[in-house]
């Protein structure tokens, strides 16, 4: 193991926005050193093997996508300030997503990464309500997303000064808060944007060979800056004198020290290393106007209530033998209304995200040598994490059954009755207690807490956050994240 005590910087945690920011630092001379409690980097957008086979974890789409020579973009920065060529990524465009609400998904939107057919779906379906939707746009493309110091102001406030129709904000809203939101029923505006922009007018692609591609391309750059990391080393406690951290406690017991240290494990997270009577300065925490708009409750970070479960089903054959190769994303939900809140039962089946990887363009003559269909659901942490063994996994097959019922209201039905059983070869799930057994996330919260800290800043001087907490949402957003901190605590102060 490396003998090293004294880092320039020291990050904890190997996800996107820690790996990000190691690069960015490494780049200029820093001596920095990511520290990794489990085995493999990518946090919750990481893959694991089962039964000979790998599983993305956290991936169905890159957000932010654009096509070569689009300019001011959030790709085309990360690429920049990370030295990539964006060919290194292999992106391969979505072919289309779709917004499906009621019973059987009576009324949808559909959606590609030519944000035309998102304004024509929504002329065709809502006609009274398209001049209100351009004029939204309008203000979401003005709006400054990247600003460190924007104050928090309710998205549905906002939206609802445009949008007059129910059932319309709650269909915009509901890709928006599936790929990024902390809160429940409503989310901050700033946040609204960016995912705004993500989704609809930037788009959805990913590598062929999925998130392992963007993890190799990132772990290849931290190398080649000299970048160090240290796997299977977690942080057991931040040490702290005087308003700064003084050093980082190891699991194993050892200490390290450095003159700056960026956490991406999550806030309410990096608080609990820290010792019990540091509390962040009131001024510090972007909270004052949400909290009351949003009703949070009062604390520096609350842990989130916002947690998942994910079925993941293998076929012998490729979806579109089922009659599924048009949609590659189906946000789904049953009623008019959506209820974005934690669940009451242990899973709630009433609304959800359905991925099938396989409806990715990858080029002709070019396809996943399995079928994949993935779905996603509201879940409860509190009603998994303690079941004895064979309840869990007992509960886990009947709300594996219940997932895929639900689901399958949104796609069109097999030829036979029977033909998905017999093209089923292998299925896996994880759920909130799975989250917080391998990121570490209190509560398995996948988006961290409701409260986002814009300046990354902690109550120690020189120990900041980075990723979910922090407040840029998405693959992309954590990667942006890590690099915006590193330039705005480390770099420029330097």
């Amino acid at each position: 193991m490396n003998s090293a005590t004294h880092y320039d910087v020291a990050i904890i945690g190997a996800g996107m926005s820690g790996l990000a920011a190691g690069i960015r630092l490494a780049h200029f001379g820093k001596k920095v050193c990511i520290f990794e409690r489990h085995n493999a980097p990518g946090g919750l957008n990481s893959f694991y093997s089962l039964a000979g086979r790998r599983y993305d974890v956290g991936l169905h789409a890159m957000t932010n996508f654009v096509r070569p020579g689009v300019k001011g973009t959030p790709l085309g920065k990360l690429l920049r300030q990370l030295r990539i060529d964006r060919d290194e990524f292999a992106l391969c465009e979505q072919k289309q997503s779709r917004v499906a609400f009621g019973p059987r998904g009576e009324t949808s939107l559909c959606f590609t990464n030519d944000f035309t057919m998102l304004e024509a779906e929504v002329a065709q379906n809502f006609p009274a309500q398209i001049d209100g939707f351009r004029r939204l746009v309008a203000v979401v493309r003005a709006h400054d997303d990247v600003s460190l110091d924007a104050p928090a102001e309710s998205a549905r406030t906002i939206v609802r000064r445009h949008i007059a129709d129910p059932l319309l904000e709650d269909m915009l809203f509901c890709p928006v808060m599936y790929y990024g939101s902390a809160t429940e029923h409503d989310m901050d505006f700033g946040q609204f944007v960016i995912m705004f922009k993500a989704l609809y007018l930037e788009g959805f692609a990913r590598p062929y060979d999925g998130v392992r591609v963007i993890i190799r391309v990132l772990l290849e750059k931290y190398r080649a800056a000299g970048g160090e990391r240290r796997m299977k080393c977690g942080v057991r406690s931040i040490v702290a004198r005087e308003g700064r951290a003084t050093a980082l406690v190891l699991d194993d017991g050892g200490e390290i020290t450095a003159d700056h240290i960026i956490s991406s494990i999550g806030a309410p997270e990096t608080e609990r290393l820290m010792a019990p009577s540091v509390q962040p300065p009131a001024s510090d925490i972007q909270s004052s106007s949400l909290n009351s708009a949003l009703r949070i409750p009062h604390s520096a970070f609350p842990i989130g209530v916002l947690s998942f479960v994910e079925t993941i089903t293998v076929l012998d054959r490729q979806p579109a033998a089922l009659g599924w190769g048009e949609d590659t994303i189906i946000f789904f939900n049953d009623s008019h209304r959506l209820h974005y809140a934690r669940s009451e039962d242990q899973v709630d089946v009433r609304s959800g995200v359905i991925c099938i990887p396989n409806n990715f363009d990858f080029g002709p003559g070019r396809e996943l040598p399995e079928g994949i269909f993935r779905c996603t659901c509201l879940a409860r942490y509190d009603r998994w994490a303690d079941l004895p063994e064979a309840t869990y996994r007992a509960d886990k097959a009947r709300w594996y059954a219940a997932i895929q019922r639900s689901a399958h209201r949104f796609l069109p039905p097999p030829p036979a009755p029977d033909t998905l059983a017999r093209a089923m070869i292998g299925t896996d799930m994880f759920t909130p207690r799975t989250i917080t057994k391998f990121t570490g996330h209190l509560g398995g919260a996948i988006y961290g807490s409701p409260v986002k800290n814009r300046q990354g800043r902690t109550a120690l001087a020189n120990v900041y956050l980075c990723g979910t907490d922090q407040g840029f949402l998405g693959i992309v957003g954590a990667m942006l994240s890590g690099i915006s901190m590193a330039n705005y605590h480390i770099l420029q102060k330097g």
